[in-house]
């Protein structure tokens, strides 16, 4: 199986200004990307690299991470005893009920992005 740096046959060469390589290196820097080569070949290709800085969605990973576990204990304790108590499944509610108001508020932010 060929590999990826196999797979790229042809070299480019370019020449910079100190002022061009530092902009260059920062906006690299700005997008989370540390290969310089990929993030030349992105903005070459595609034009444009998008972060998305989502605070809600961190949330929303914690959110799941939480609900998971919650879940997770009460699937343990409904083995051990047989039984489903209605706090639990309350509890569950209210947990997808945030989940589906974090995911909401993330599609608006999303939507009003341009």
């Amino acid at each position: 199986m060929n590999t990826e740096k196999e797979l790229r046959s042809e070299q480019c060469h370019l020449f910079l200004t100190d002022q061009e390589k530092t902009a260059i290196m920062d906006r690299m820097k700005q997008t989370g990307i540390t290969n310089l080569s990929a993030y030349i070949r992105k903005m070459a290709i595609d034009g444009y690299v998008m972060t998305l800085d989502i605070p809600e969605l961190k949330e929303m990973i914690s959110l799941l991470r939480y609900s998971s576990n919650n879940l997770n204990q009460i699937a343990k304790r409904a083995n051990e005893t047989g039984r489903v108590y209605a706090e639990d499944l309350a509890e569950i509610r209210r947990n997808q009920d945030k989940l589906w108001d974090g995911m909401n508020a993330i599609l608006q932010k999303l939507g009003q992005m341009e």
